[in-house]
């Protein structure tokens, strides 16, 4: 009696194990069933990685909820670029030039080869104009750009946009780029201490600075210097831009000069061409949808929201050779704004 007593015991456990196990597959948390996009950005203190953690829940509401969106930070935008073209990310942060350097295999991507298949045209997001900037007692004797060839700059971490920016600025002026590489978070000290003699700095369609750059601003004094004007022939005459901005609308101190003078980039957040057209699309349309509230919450958006299709054209226009996403495409020919002269995206691209 007993034996048959603990055999029906064992039974009930048994059969409570198995109902639990469906139980608990029955009630699977809907994020583990959900598909996943990895964002690729560069570090934390950056803009690009900012921007992309505010954006996460608004792809993931255009999306149905039937992705999860994280973002994963590398320790720069060539790096992040490599994540998704190798297959460990979905979405690469990149710029107008770093797609150049992509296709042209060139600097950070000489000797490459993409795991999974190269970046194409996705979206572009803001501008980014860079420019040069050093300390108070040693802006008496920087003058020009050319006072600091040769000599050791913080030119952004390697890797990043900025970085490649001015790389090509100083080819164009036949300068010599030392470049030395520190812990942005020590930009101010480095300065100070004359580790470094000069560091780039960036804003966001002529407004937001980067996060290291705001704590160098608290933490210390800094001047801006500009190109000269030969400078500033040279390097429209090698096809750059240079622009006008408003030291007001990025720093909150003086920094000695009533304009800056950045050469801009553009930047952008671009996929393979073997992501499904249909989610490149609702992407895009959620952030041409929200434009107006993207710009409200962050003014780095506000170029974005004044002309979307056209810095899209525009980025696309800046390296024609390279392909499109078909979502992107869509997009654009609805609004009128494609042209047919350059190519969509296809597997394998």
């Amino acid at each position: 009696m007993r034996g048959s007593r603990k055999f029906n015991l064992t039974l009930m456990a048994t059969a409570a194990a198995f109902t639990g196990v469906f139980t608990m597959s029955a009630i699977k948390p809907a994020d583990a069933q959900r598909k996943s996009i990895r964002w690729a950005t560069a570090s934390v203190d950056t803009y690009g990685y900012k921007v992309a953690a505010s954006l996460t829940k608004m792809v993931e509401e255009a999306l149905g909820g039937e992705y999860t969106v994280t973002v994963n930070p590398y320790p720069q935008t060539t790096g992040a670029g490599k994540a998704a073209m190798d297959g460990n990310a979905e979405v690469g942060y990149t710029a107008d030039i770093g797609m150049r350097e992509i296709y042209d295999q060139t600097s950070g991507f000489k000797g490459y080869t993409a795991a999974k298949g190269r970046l194409v045209h996705t979206w572009y997001a803001y501008p980014m104009e860079s420019f040069m900037a050093t300390t108070v007692p040693r802006a008496e004797k920087m003058k020009c750009l050319r006072d600091f060839g040769g000599q050791p700059v913080f030119y952004t971490p390697a890797g990043f946009m900025n970085w490649l920016n001015f790389q090509r600025m100083f080819k164009a002026l036949n300068y010599n780029f030392k470049h030395v590489q520190i812990d942005p978070k020590t930009q101010s000290d480095a300065l100070q201490a004359g580790t470094i003699v000069g560091s780039v700095a960036y804003t966001v369609s002529g407004t937001s600075l980067a996060p290291y750059w705001k704590e160098t601003e608290i933490r210390m004094d800094s001047r801006v210097v500009n190109p000269c004007p030969d400078e500033v022939e040279k390097l429209k005459g090698a096809g750059m831009q240079v622009v006008s901005l408003d030291p007001k609308g990025a720093f909150t101190k003086n920094v000695g000069v009533s304009e800056i003078l950045g050469v801009p980039i553009l930047f952008a957040y671009n996929v393979r061409s073997d992501m499904p057209e249909d989610v490149v699309y609702k992407m895009l349309n959620a952030f041409y949808q929200n434009r107006a509230k993207l710009a409200s919450v962050d003014s780095g958006f506000s170029a974005l929201a004044k002309d979307f299709m056209g810095m899209q054209v525009a980025g696309i226009t800046a390296n024609p050779d390279v392909p499109v996403h078909a979502g992107l495409a869509k997009l654009l020919k609805e609004h009128k704004a494609w042209n047919d002269k350059w190519k969509v995206a296809g597997s394998g691209s």
